[in-house]
């Protein structure tokens, strides 16, 4: 077995285990409503309402945006670094092909 076949049965071990991703970015939203009087239009000293957690994400394309509750921001959290971690191994695993096909002389196989 090649150092590159080696290296993706190890890419594909690390990526079975890897567990739910969430791509995109986690942001803290706070809002200023439209009722008269309330709090967060005070004269002196509002207090805007919040925060409310929102994840913007890009997925074939196509932008959008998730309300996450406060109780699950730990989970939100760890799924955007595994995702991290899966755009990690993804990348290396093209490069592990590309370095096959040259071991196996396909002509063109340059990163």
């Amino acid at each position: 077995m090649t150092r590159e076949e080696q290296t993706l049965q190890r890419i594909q071990r690390q990526l079975a285990t890897l567990g739910p991703v969430l791509p995109g970015s986690l942001s803290e939203q706070w809002n200023v409503c439209g009722t008269p009087g309330c709090r967060c239009k005070a004269p002196s000293n509002p207090k805007k309402h919040g925060p409310y957690y929102q994840l913007s994400f890009t997925v074939a394309g196509k932008s959008s945006t998730l309300f996450v509750q406060k109780e699950d921001l730990g989970e939100v959290r760890r799924r955007l670094k595994r995702y991290q971690r899966f755009k990690v191994l993804t990348t290396a695993w093209v490069q592990a092909c590309l370095g096959l096909a040259r071991s196996q002389g396909f002509r063109g196989a340059s990163a």
